[in-house]
């Protein structure tokens, strides 16, 4: 696969607020039919795709995409719809808002089949895609997120603690908290912190939080408690990844409510990550790289 494009005249020369420091990555703005996605990109080669989490932005690969762009991949760090220095035309969202901006954004880059790797509410939107367009994910790495065809259990109802609060979020209110102990297995620095949530000085991206709870995750955990994707197969290879102090993610339970993988996708595999919570791409960036490599390596030879 060639090496992805970017649109002429998508450069910008300025950022507001700065983007925080991360060494050898283009900056772009490529344009969709009512959405300004910035794009952080490094590396050459086939496609591989990160969509970070909540409340982050592209900066969560800092350390994981130049990893794998030094094994010959050309790696794109979107800033999804109401992140990062993105901009949208509607500030609101629907179920799928976030799955036909990716698929927009693809298009717009030549993209036809990428890897994808993501996080959280990255891991919401590669999930979807993957059940809508298969063919154009190689293969998958969803990260501290079950499988759509997950069963459904109130013992999961922990890893939904936080959503009240999100919910009746309001501008300019501190998500610093997202950061704390019961999500990290090593603290954060405040400057690690200052660079992911500095972005919510933007009105665009504070007002967003109880949008997106609102519009899209709330729609979406409905479908997977009323087991939608159990009716559908999950067709690329899917890695699920959690940290081991993830909350309710125990090993145990997250086995059991995957047991039933045989029969809900072609190909899906549980890995673990040691001293790594809900925040893994932080507390453990070389095995998140190394889990990525190692599944699109062994996906390639299989294909």
């Amino acid at each position: 696969m060639d090496t992805p494009a970017f649109p002429q005249g998508s450069l910008r020369g300025t950022w507001s607020p700065p983007l925080p420091d991360a060494a050898g990555f283009t900056h772009t703005v490529v344009e969709t039919p009512g959405l300004r996605t910035h794009v952080a990109a490094i590396g050459e080669g086939d496609a591989v795709v990160l969509l970070h989490g909540f409340p982050q932005h592209w900066w969560q690969w800092r350390l994981i995409a130049p990893t794998i762009a030094a094994r010959g991949y050309r790696v794109i760090c979107p800033d999804l719809r109401g992140s990062g220095w993105s901009e949208a035309d509607d500030p609101g969202f629907e179920r799928d808002s976030i799955q036909h901006d990716l698929e927009s954004l693809l298009d717009a880059l030549g993209i036809e089949r990428a890897h994808l790797v993501s996080h959280d509410l990255g891991a919401v939107v590669a999930g979807q895609f993957a059940y809508a367009h298969p063919e154009r994910v190689r293969t998958a790495v969803q990260i501290a997120v079950p499988p759509g065809f997950m069963a459904f259990t109130p013992r999961l109802l922990p890893a939904f603690a936080h959503m009240p609060r999100m919910l009746m979020h309001r501008e300019g209110q501190s998500l610093g908290w997202l950061f704390g102990p019961r999500y990290v297995a090593h603290p954060m620095s405040g400057a690690t912190v200052d660079a992911y949530l500095r972005v919510q000085q933007r009105p665009e991206v504070s007002r967003a939080v109880r949008a997106l709870y609102r519009g899209m995750i709330i729609p979406e955990v409905l479908r997977l408690a009323r087991g939608t994707y159990k009716r559908m197969r999950l067709q690329p290879p899917t890695l699920a990844v959690f940290g081991r102090h993830d909350g309710p993610f125990t090993e145990t339970l997250v086995r059991k409510i995957c047991r039933d993988h045989e029969r809900r996708a072609e190909h899906f595999e549980l890995a673990f990550v040691e001293d790594a919570a809900h925040f893994v791409t932080d507390d453990a960036p070389a095995e998140i790289s190394e889990l990525a490599l190692d599944w699109f390596e062994r996906a390639d030879r299989a294909a």
